[in-house]
């Protein structure tokens, strides 16, 4: 990569727009310490493990987040299994599905969970999975109104409502995003999609609700990516609120360790260094950018999937990376 200062800086992205990260199929994470509508990742259930993504082109009416002037957490529980059972949308017309989709391209993982449905309906949900997968990036839109048709089948599925959320965050819809994510948190009991909900807070232009959002949870019991995830999420919402010796601090954490390259470094590397550029400390940026193009190419060079150990160096400027998967 080029440290041209018109070069657009995307943690953890190549020229090529080839990435590398560590997040399960399913997960999604901002890419970036700039508002959400500049960047977002989304990672969908599909075998072949390729993440989709695209961006967001921009949010919606912040009163998409409230029903009858409460917010979702002053609901009663039963107010809120209530919300989980009804339709996502009670006019809504089923986008047509290709007679080539299989609902093998879906991982089978993903396929597990949808065991407690009727074989049929199932099969139905599969497949519009599996077209969220293939139109995330080039059509969001479709993408997501095949992920609504999928919520309506199975709106009590964790994992669909999870790609109802990350649809969502494609189009720009982060008040649907945050109430699907927080729907998705209850049935599966995991706090793993922290960071998106931090970024759909920014994206509705409540980047203190965001840091709030963001600290209610340690970070010790978060996955190491997704600890790095919310890390450059509440950077971004410091820098939203001006203050970016506050967004510097936030990516400080053990990960940021230049001699080590795992999945999620280059990335985090890439959001310190435009931190740092926003501080004026251009030299220092332009170390953190080599770090994180070393880390790549590290990365691009080993082999075996995410969950295979490949240690080796490479030397950066007298530093030394090394490269392992998680």
């Amino acid at each position: 990569m080029s440290d041209s200062p018109d070069r657009e800086k995307r943690p953890g992205r190549r020229e090529d727009g080839a990435r590398s990260d560590g997040g399960r199929a399913g997960s999604a994470r901002p890419r970036s310490a700039k508002p959400p509508q500049a960047s977002g990742e989304r990672r969908l259930w599909t075998s072949d493990g390729k993440p989709a993504r695209s961006a967001a082109p921009g949010s919606r009416d912040k009163q998409h987040a409230q029903r009858g002037g409460r917010r979702e957490e002053e609901l009663t529980p039963e107010e809120l299994r209530a919300r989980e059972l009804r339709a996502v949308r009670p006019h809504h017309d089923d986008p047509e599905i290709p007679e080539d989709v299989s609902v093998k391209e879906l991982d089978r993982i993903a396929f597990n969970e949808l065991k407690t449905l009727s074989k049929e309906n199932a099969d139905g949900v599969a497949k519009h999975l599996v077209m969220v997968a293939r139109l995330i990036e080039s059509d969001p839109e479709l993408a997501h109104k095949h992920a609504t048709s999928a919520s309506r089948r199975a709106g009590r599925i964790a994992m669909v409502r999870e790609t109802l959320a990350i649809t969502a965050y494609a189009t720009g819809d982060y008040a649907l995003a945050i109430r699907e994510l927080r729907t998705y948190r209850r049935i599966s009991g995991s706090n793993e999609q922290l960071a998106l909900m931090v970024d759909s807070e920014r994206g509705l232009g409540r980047p203190d609700r965001a840091l709030e959002l963001g600290r209610s949870v340690e970070r010790h019991t978060l996955t190491p990516a997704t600890q790095v995830a919310v890390a450059i999420a509440m950077s971004g919402a410091r820098l939203d609120l001006n203050q970016p010796e506050a967004a510097l601090a936030e990516l400080e954490i053990p990960q940021l360790d230049r001699n080590l390259a795992y999945s999620y470094s280059p990335e985090l590397f890439w959001a310190y260094a435009e931190v740092l550029d926003d501080l004026g400390r251009e030299s220092d940026a332009a170390q953190w950018r080599a770090y994180a193009e070393r880390a790549e190419e590290a990365l691009d060079s080993a082999e075996g999937d995410d969950d295979t150990i490949e240690v080796f160096e490479e030397e950066v400027d007298g530093g030394t990376v090394h490269e392992e998967g998680e």
